[in-house]
């Protein structure tokens, strides 16, 4: 495809850097139901340079980054040398951040911030008790692991991967659990309380079974969805523990929210671990890894080096 195929609105990006999702192995696949054109180039992080303003965008030259909304669904994203993003969706680079670290935070990590600003904003503080993060090796729970950490919370890991163990105490976890704690037999109405509060990136019957073990008063921050639609629980936890359940939505974030949380992504929500966390790929890497991803096989973050 040459540059003339992009949408005509927007600002021109040369794209350096771009990240690998859940979402963007759905979207290669016809039965994904992600993809809303076709053809569509996939991708729906980018991070690089404007290179024409167009009416209303930043000066030529502007590192910028951009992620959710239509980008790599309805409108051709970043895993090309070149994007056409509408000004409205672009986020400058915070300081502290370079290029490729906005995108091995991308939008797993944006996700997993927001979770844990929701989780302070209900009222989590360090020093609280173990906080659990599920789907722990996956691109939001890695960052969740490496935020919490960052930030003096006691992490609790858990993941199906039993020999990613070293790799998740080195982003911060003090404990690792097997997924089966969570995934295997009936939900029951309440369980004896283990964690203060938790980031859930599977939902289905992980949720389900977590939500009996939360303490009284604490919270849930929901984002994922690997696990199942169905949440197969009871009431009990929120009538009788005051637990509350917070779902999480990096897609149609406000703009402005966006830009605030990705200036304390690089101060205050940094992850610690952003190098153990990043592995750098090449377009020719891409068929392998978003099948790997659809398999549940990756660990970290696939970063998508456009100049390789």
């Amino acid at each position: 495809m040459s540059v003339d195929a992009l949408p005509t609105d927007g600002i021109l990006i040369e794209v350096d850097w771009s990240s690998v999702n859940y979402k963007d192995a759905l979207a290669s696949t016809p039965g994904g139901r992600v993809a809303r054109i076709s053809p569509l180039v996939v991708g729906i992080d980018l991070a690089g340079r404007v290179v024409d303003s167009g009416n209303d965008g930043p000066p030529v030259g502007t590192e910028v980054l951009a992620h959710g909304y239509d980008l790599g669904v309805s409108r051709h994203g970043g895993f090309a040398e070149y994007a056409r993003v509408p000004a409205e969706w672009i986020v400058p680079v915070p300081a502290g951040l370079s290029l490729r670290d906005t995108m091995v935070i991308g939008t797993a990590g944006y996700t997993a911030a927001i979770s844990v600003v929701a989780l302070e904003e209900r009222g989590l503080r360090p020093g609280d008790g173990p906080v659990l993060v599920t789907g722990a090796t996956g691109g939001v729970g890695s960052t969740a692991v490496s935020i919490l950490a960052s930030r003096g919370y006691e992490v609790v890991a858990s993941t199906g991967k039993s020999d990613k163990e070293a790799y998740l105490r080195g982003l911060g976890a003090k404990d690792v659990v097997d997924r089966s704690l969570l995934s295997e037999g009936p939900c029951k109405p309440l369980e004896s309380t283990a964690w203060v509060a938790a980031v859930d990136c599977v939902g289905g019957s992980t949720l389900a079974n977590l939500l009996p073990r939360i303490e009284y008063g604490g919270a849930v921050a929901a984002s994922g969805l690997t696990g199942g639609v169905d949440l197969p629980s009871t009431v009990m936890p929120f009538v009788l523990r005051a637990v509350t359940l917070i779902g999480i939505d990096s897609v149609q974030n406000p703009i402005e929210t966006r830009r605030a949380v990705w200036q304390r992504l690089g101060t205050d929500l940094k992850p610690m671990s952003l190098d153990a966390m990043g592995v750098d790929v090449g377009l020719d890497d891409l068929t392998g890894i978003l099948d790997d991803i659809l398999q549940g096989a990756v660990a970290g973050r696939a970063v998508v080096d456009m100049r390789r």
